[in-house]
């Protein structure tokens, strides 16, 4: 089992900048996959970013790519989502998960094949 605990989310202005951590405790965190998924009120939680774990491949979204980056310590059991250039349209409540399974290039975006969730913190981008 895994517990996750995410921090680092707030108000912020349109182009301004944040960083979440996600912090984990439990078993080994270099066994798990890592993803970044979001949810705005009224719309299905969508997937933001994706960590193998090693931390050599990382994944993004379209929607964030070239603003948003995915970064992990292992030995401080932590991943991190780092926005730059915030926009309106990223005020979501964002949540971090854990998959203990082997990566799937074709599965990561999925939030199903997560097996833990953290329970998320909320970003808001002011226009």
């Amino acid at each position: 089992q895994v517990q996750l605990v995410e921090s680092g989310g707030g108000l912020v202005q349109a182009g301004g900048s944040l960083r979440l951590s996600c912090a984990a405790s439990g078993r080994t965190f270099s066994d798990y996959t890592m993803g970044w998924f979001r949810q705005a009120p009224g719309r299905e939680r969508e997937f933001v970013a994706a960590i193998t774990r090693s931390g050599i491949s990382t994944y993004l979204a379209s929607s964030v790519k070239g603003r948003f980056t995915i970064s992990r310590d292992n030995a401080k059991a932590t991943v991190y989502l780092q926005m730059a250039s915030l926009k309106p349209e990223d005020t979501a409540v964002y949540y971090c998960a854990a998959d203990r399974s082997p990566f799937s290039s074709s599965g990561y975006k999925f939030a199903g094949r997560y097996d833990y969730w953290g329970q998320g913190t909320q970003v808001t981008v002011s226009s």
